[in-house]
């Protein structure tokens, strides 16, 4: 009875970082086993990719490198939820417009995709993507397959995203006066969001 209250206080005292800890999703990218040639001979170690987000617009990566797999993976792991960046979704679940990003010889395409499309992403573009939460989006890879290049770039071409609220912000105009008629013919709701957005702000 009394280790079940202590849990209960546990449960209560928990900090809010913790609990916000526990929500997020974490993907082992890759895995690479290096060595340093030292004067004994060769000494091995291991270096993680590893990529975290909150599944509703928060995402980051990080690697780590240690002697052991279980170690390098939570240095990745501590490193990548420092680096969390904000990526802003439309409906919360594909992106604003589409988009390119670069990293040395990694090019990687996102495209905004309609309801029921999915993830159609491969590699380290989509466990960014995954964890990001986008639900329906086309991305592709046209560059290097190194994965470290291609989480670079798709990190690249996720911060160049910007919503509809930003760009009128910047420009000092309505939301309405911003977003016009989409061609993907969603041009009525889009209308019936940006007067709920012009009302909010």
């Amino acid at each position: 009875m009394a280790r079940r209250d202590e849990q209960r206080g546990d449960r209560r005292n928990r900090a809010p970082e913790e609990e916000r800890d526990s929500e997020i999703v974490e993907k082992l990218v890759h895995i690479n086993r290096v060595a340093a040639t030292v004067k004994g001979g060769r000494r091995f170690s291991f270096a993680a990719l590893m990529v975290v987000g909150d599944q509703k617009g928060r995402v980051g990566f990080g690697h780590g490198k240690a002697r052991e797999v279980p170690e390098a993976i939570r240095k990745a792991t501590e490193e990548a939820k420092k680096s969390m960046v904000r990526v802003p979704l439309r409906e919360s679940r594909t992106l604003h417009h589409d988009g390119n990003g670069r990293w040395g010889a990694g090019k990687v395409m996102v495209r905004a995709a309609p309801p029921g499309t999915g993830v159609i992403a491969g590699g380290p573009m989509r466990a960014v993507l995954e964890t990001l939460g986008v639900q329906d989006v086309v991305g592709k890879s046209v560059g290097s397959s190194n994965p470290y290049n291609m989480v670079r770039a798709t990190f690249e071409a996720l911060k160049a995203q910007s919503s509809p609220r930003q760009v009128a912000a910047k420009r000092g105009k309505k939301v309405s006066d911003v977003i016009g008629r989409r061609a993907d013919g969603a041009s009525a709701q889009v209308s019936q969001e940006a007067a709920a957005a012009d009302a909010e702000g």
